[in-house]
């Protein structure tokens, strides 16, 4: 027992010592490890997690991001970070396939591989060396692949895609660095020159056409800007006009309704006077209704009286004159029923006149209508007869006359046509007959008086034309043929007589008569008269 501790106590306290010692031993040994930086554990008892062995043998263990004890005397702990790094690639001029020295220079960010093996090859490169020796060697590898791919391509690519020569630059050079452990995070060509001005030159055709593309833009856009406003102005003016009209729109809406309004009072106003008007009126009416009513009432008192007064007076009639009345309306009786019978006989007498006499004229009137319709059934009669009569002599004649032209022919064609001439000689001249007055001027050669009778006889010059062109008959050559020696039958005994009708008459052809000249031959002309016609019929 130690002094002032008592043996139950002692053994207790011991195993506390020794736990908190051991405690103090582990937590001095054990090592944690942060997210930007990896662990490397050299020595033995590394275990079979995350442990890179070589070809040789050689073993190390790669902690990241938790913790790891590390066995005093037995192990050993270095810790690498994993940071990235920032590296400026320049190269100086480089000759490019086409020949042109251009100048490159880029920005990489590099940093230790996340893998366990490319943890275990920067270890093994760059454990214990300063951070600018990596960055060194790193940026070294970038600037020969920088320099090789540039050589490799045209100016134009280079300018034109950098992305494209920036991935191939990356690419290549991502392979070297992978064998440091290291990877390229990102590389961009921050810019590429020349001291020649080839770029430049490249580039102008470009500043032109956007400059032109501009001017163009710019303009494009001042017109759009003029066809925008005036559009708008447009709009502005449709919507001024527009709104107008809805402002007159609604005027004469308003002023139709305030019209309406009007209307309706005037309407009902008018209904209000004419319905004063009418109660008036039917009041007035009532009021005479109630005159009329005690006009009536006072009549009737008055006829009551006037009836009362009347019975009265009757009475005393009645009871004065009673007795003389009767005797007076006696002898009136009977003076009254004689003259009663005397009119009664009187009208009888009259009655049998008229009758007797209406009889007589009714018998007249009837003889009279019968000898009217004998009459005209007596000239009906007559009449068709003497039409029948007519109408016989006409064919008649007209036989007669077609035996005389066939057996005559030219000869009683000659006839009628010399018999016409005449006729159509006055005819010609009846309108000069109509003459009221005629002046004839002499010219000097004594023409004047005789170009009046000249012209009928011009006229019946043209009359044998005339004939011709109405029935086809030649005159000149009908009259030529018979002057030739054409003989004709004797007139005295056998030539018919042609007579032509008269308005009404019908022609008729009889003998020669026996005093006509030996040597005429020409039938003589007989004309009937219609008196003598109607004697015959």
């Amino acid at each position: 027992m130690i002094e002032g501790i008592p043996d139950f106590l002692l053994i207790p306290l011991i195993v506390i010592a020794v736990i908190i010692v051991l405690g103090l031993a582990f937590w001095a040994r054990y090592k944690t490890v942060s997210p930007d930086e990896a662990m490397i554990v050299t020595g033995s008892f590394l275990g079979n997690k995350n442990i890179s062995d070589d070809d040789t043998g050689r073993k190390i263990k790669i902690v990241r991001g938790g913790g790891a004890f590390i066995w005093p005397i037995f192990q050993k702990a270095e810790f690498m970070s994993l940071l990235s790094h920032k590296l400026d690639v320049m190269t100086p001029e480089v000759y490019t396939e086409q020949g042109v020295p251009v100048s490159a220079d880029g920005v990489a960010i590099i940093k230790v591989g996340s893998s366990v093996e490319d943890v275990a090859t920067a270890a093994e490169q760059f454990m214990g060396k300063p951070i600018e020796s990596l960055k060194g060697e790193a940026q070294e590898v970038l600037e020969g692949h920088l320099r090789s791919i540039l050589g490799s391509m045209t100016v134009e690519e280079v300018y034109r895609n950098r992305d494209k020569f920036a991935q191939e630059v990356q690419g290549v050079a991502a392979r070297d660095l992978k064998k440091m452990g290291l990877q390229i995070v990102s590389f961009t060509i921050k810019d590429v020159r020349d001291k020649h001005g080839y770029l430049e030159a490249l580039g102008k055709p470009r500043i032109a056409a956007v400059k032109r593309d501009a001017e163009i833009a710019e303009a494009e856009a001042v017109r759009d800007s003029r066809i925008q406003k005036a559009l708008a102005e447009e709009s502005g003016q449709k919507a001024e006009l527009l709104r107008d009209t809805n402002i007159a729109e609604a005027s004469k809406e308003k002023e139709l309704k305030v019209a309406s309004f009007k209307k309706e009072q005037d309407t009902a106003k008018a209904e209000a006077d004419q319905a004063y008007h009418i109660q008036e009126a039917r009041a007035k009416q009532t009021m005479v209704e109630e005159q009329m009513k005690v006009e009536l009432v006072r009549k009737e008192r008055e006829i009551d009286l006037q009836d009362k007064e009347i019975l009265v007076r009757q009475k005393q009639y009645d009871a004065e004159v009673k007795k003389k009345a009767d005797a007076d309306r006696y002898a009136v009786e009977i003076a009254a029923e004689a003259d009663k019978a005397r009119k009664i006989l009187e009208a009888d007498a009259l009655q049998y006149s008229i009758e007797t006499q209406a009889k007589a004229s009714a018998e007249q009137k009837r003889l009279e209508g019968i000898a009217i319709a004998d009459a005209e059934r007596a000239k009906g009669t007559a009449d068709a007869e003497i039409i029948r009569l007519k109408g016989l002599a006409e064919a008649e004649a007209k036989e007669k006359l077609a035996d005389a032209f066939q057996k005559f022919g030219e000869a009683a064609i000659l006839d009628i046509v010399v018999r016409m001439l005449p006729e159509l000689a006055e005819k010609i001249a009846e309108p000069l007959s109509s003459i009221d007055k005629l002046t004839v001027v002499d010219t000097g050669k004594g023409e004047g008086a005789a170009r009046v009778s000249n012209y009928v006889t011009e006229l019946m010059a043209t009359a044998p034309e005339m004939l011709k062109s109405v029935s086809g008959i030649e005159l000149d050559s009908l009259i030529k043929g018979l002057t030739k020696g054409k003989s004709l039958p004797s007139a005295p005994a056998h030539a018919p007589a042609i007579v032509p009708a008269s308005a009404g008459t019908p022609s008729t052809v009889v003998p020669s008569s026996p005093a006509t000249s030996a040597g005429t031959a020409g039938p003589s002309v007989i004309q009937e008269s219609a008196a003598s016609s109607e004697q015959n019929s």
